[in-house]
């Protein structure tokens, strides 16, 4: 009981919303998500796409921006997706993300007074983290505190734990991702041997299944990476994949109905097996030379996958068996209830340890 009469939770949520607001930050090539408490304490969670449109107010001529969803739906034929192809390095691609990430916090009412903690790749690209570093600096929140962290840490955060046990701990991170396939082990949240390989990546499934839509419709049907991606978001799963039908516009009139069997889940079986094969014979075999004894102790311990592809059900049993196969011993492997929302929620929670 606090001193006041009140429970320590009441203190803890007092003390977390009294002060500066901790925001968690996971800005994404496709989805960017920022996590925070309301006013009443309660944890609210922002996510959208990583884009914008402008236009000119036809009654005043000012620039005005769009973001998000409503970009994406309403200017489709302009709409930028500004970290697509990974960090910008400077220039216009430096300029939207700023232009993208001030309009997304000032509409969910996130100001200076404010602790911003962001999830960053694991990669080495000095340029393109000194833009998202930019990016977050000059917008119109973090006025108490901007720090960052490994994407693939603050994503472990809510698999292993309700608070920080992750910090605390020694375990392996694969986090897979859109433009990379990222892998660490931590000790004490110090990073030992990041790996990345920009050839097994999210953006490559979604290429092999719009090739693989072409080829099962027999050149009937083509769709662009937007909607392979949505065919992958909406219909991939390991534990029971559905055959699922849609149905197309002709551009002479008229439409054509199809039905897909094979085009989702045999590029997300080969870049499963990529994956496997990068984990297993390039980032544990460099960890086993630099750290024998934090190998030892990160393979006795649940390996947690973050990133988007570790939402599509099924995808972490499926990873720990061929895994296992793979290194000839059983591991476990875990994932955050929303894989994708994590990174954001472990950068909330460190925000609002260095803020109490």
């Amino acid at each position: 009981m606090a001193e006041d009469g009140r429970s320590e939770d009441e203190s803890t949520n007092d003390e977390r919303t009294a002060g500066p607001t901790a925001v968690g930050v996971k800005l994404g090539s496709t989805r960017t998500v920022l996590q925070f408490r309301d006013g009443e304490g309660e944890v609210e969670t922002v996510r959208t796409l990583t884009c914008l449109a402008t236009y000119d107010d036809p009654l005043t001529g000012e620039e005005r921006v769009l973001f998000g969803e409503q970009a994406a739906q309403e200017y489709p034929d302009r709409v930028e997706y500004m970290l697509r192809s990974g960090l910008p390095e400077g220039g216009e691609g430096t300029e939207l993300a700023k232009k993208f990430f001030a309009e997304l916090v000032s509409a969910h009412g996130l100001d200076d007074d404010s602790a911003i903690v962001y999830a960053i790749p694991t990669i080495d690209n000095e340029p393109g983290l000194a833009s998202l570093n930019e990016v977050i600096e000059d917008s119109p929140v973090g006025g108490a505190l901007v720090r960052s962290f490994p994407e693939s840490l603050t994503g472990s955060i809510p698999a292993l734990g309700d608070e920080l046990e992750a910090i605390e701990s020694v375990f392996a991170a694969v986090n897979m991702g859109s433009t990379n396939l990222e892998a660490s082990a931590y000790r004490h949240g110090e990073q030992l041997s990041p790996f990345v390989s920009g050839a097994v990546t999210g953006n490559e499934v979604d290429r092999r299944i719009a090739n693989a839509v072409e080829e099962e419709t027999q050149g009937r049907v083509n769709i662009d990476l937007t909607t392979a991606r949505e065919y992958k978001e909406t219909h991939a799963d390991f534990d029971g994949f559905e055959p699922f039908t849609d149905v197309i516009q002709q551009p002479g009139g008229g439409s054509h109905e199809f039905t897909i069997e094979r085009s989702v889940m045999e590029p997300l079986d080969d870049y499963l097996d990529d994956a496997v094969d990068e984990v297993a014979n390039n980032f544990l075999s460099q960890l086993a030379n630099d750290h024998m004894k934090p190998y030892q102790l990160a393979l006795s311990k649940p390996i947690v996958l973050t990133g988007g592809m570790a939402c599509i059900p099924g995808i972490v049993a499926e990873f720990e068996e061929r895994l296992s196969e793979e290194l000839n011993r059983d591991v476990e492997c875990v994932a955050a209830d929303q894989p994708d929302i994590a990174p954001a929620e472990g950068a909330r929670r460190i925000a609002e340890r260095l803020t109490e």
